[in-house]
């Protein structure tokens, strides 16, 4: 009788427990400066916010012309500029660089890996080492 009554109670208890349950909200997205999107904006939208100049070291630069989705970007490197065509995908940028795919997206001036921008919180990297800050 012992081992009946331990078991109800073990089992009111489970009950009771998934009852007071609440669905979690999901996490909080990583924000990093103005580059996170929020419940308002769309990926095309989003992806406009980053129209601009935006700087590196050295003189380098990624300049982004264009709206709605569909861009053309002006990619300043110690070579000198180059110009691509690129589209909103995912909250990124993606464009043909070279014959691959190369994508933009939002981080901060660590995730640029680049000691120079370090500091920095309002950034957009294409690759570690190729990275672009605002002020």
């Amino acid at each position: 009788m012992k081992l009946a009554y331990r078991a109800l109670t073990i089992i009111a208890a489970c009950c009771f427990t998934l009852l007071g349950c609440k669905e979690s909200a999901p996490p909080a997205p990583t924000t990093y400066g103005t580059t996170t999107p929020n419940d308002h904006t769309t990926f095309e939208n989003f992806t406009d916010t980053w129209a601009g100049q935006w700087n590196g070291p050295e003189g380098t630069f990624l300049k982004i012309d264009g709206r709605r989705g569909v861009y053309t970007l002006t990619i300043q490197n110690l070579d000198g500029p180059s110009t691509y065509e690129g589209k909103s995908v995912d909250h990124r940028i993606r464009f043909m660089r070279n014959d691959r795919e190369a994508y933009i997206q939002a981080t901060d001036g660590a995730g640029t890996g680049m000691k120079w921008l370090a500091e920095k919180q309002n950034c957009l990297v294409i690759r570690a080492g190729e990275g672009f800050c605002r002020d």
